[in-house]
């Protein structure tokens, strides 16, 4: 059972269409239209186009793409921001968005609005002029998607913890515990969140976060049961289980 997915995109839309072009090209190598793209989050942030990536992955949805768009704990605290008054994420009340290491005003920028002044008056701004539409795009994003031998999410599970009974928290925030874990957590866990230099395949999970939001490239991945390849422009490169 064969499924695309691409990591973290935080706002590069460029990138985000040179996934897709790797993946289309994979596509017609083996003659498969039919396999999902998911993406595992953070689609904004840092990037200087999260309006324009908003815009592409709803294009593409409503002509009928099979892509998948999961939530990740940056599109979690865009919403929470958005909402009236402002919010923190509820997990995380120690950051707010529009500090400055997680990017949130460049998110703000792509749409026109100018973050460099008081709160509220950004708040303001941005309920104006950010598409009400985006925001229930990104707020109704599932937190997790499972497929074949693959379960996708932004930053992991909580080990021990059946799949199905995974909270949000834990599938857009996790990292320590589930880093760590050599455990079989039964499907190859597909996630982003924490950067690596490339992807990379842990035999129980793969991590495909390979630093867009730090000017790296998109990592777009292919998987054939637990069997894991990145996509260049030289065709497939093996992922292998360290």
């Amino acid at each position: 059972m064969r499924s695309y997915a691409i990591g973290d995109i935080h706002g590069y839309l460029d990138q985000l269409t040179t996934a897709h072009r790797l993946i289309e090209a994979d596509r017609a190598r083996t003659g498969d239209t039919d396999a999902p793209i998911v993406h595992v989050g953070d689609l904004c942030d840092r990037g200087p186009d999260t309006r324009g990536v908003i815009d592409h992955l709803m294009a593409g949805q409503a002509r009928g793409e099979n892509w998948v768009v999961l939530k990740g704990n940056h599109d979690r605290m865009f919403a929470s921001f958005m909402h009236s008054p402002p919010r923190r994420d509820p997990l995380r009340d120690d950051l707010f968005w529009l500090d400055a290491p997680l990017g949130g005003r460049r998110t703000l920028a792509s749409y026109g609005v100018d973050a460099d002044r008081d709160v509220m008056d950004i708040h303001a701004e941005a309920r104006a002029k950010i598409p009400e539409a985006h925001l229930e795009f990104v707020r109704s994003a599932p937190a997790s998607y499972r497929r074949g031998e693959a379960f996708f999410c932004h930053a992991g599970i909580r080990p021990g913890v059946p799949l199905d009974a995974q909270s949000e928290d834990d599938l857009v925030w996790i990292r320590g515990e589930f880093l760590t874990s050599t455990a079989d957590h039964g499907p190859l866990i597909v996630h982003g969140h924490t950067v690596t230099d490339a992807a990379t395949h842990y035999g129980n999970r793969l991590n495909i976060d390979s630093g867009a939001g730090y000017g790296q490239p998109i990592s777009a991945v292919v998987l054939e049961g637990r069997d894991a390849f990145l996509l260049t422009e030289q065709g497939r490169k093996p992922l292998a289980p360290l």
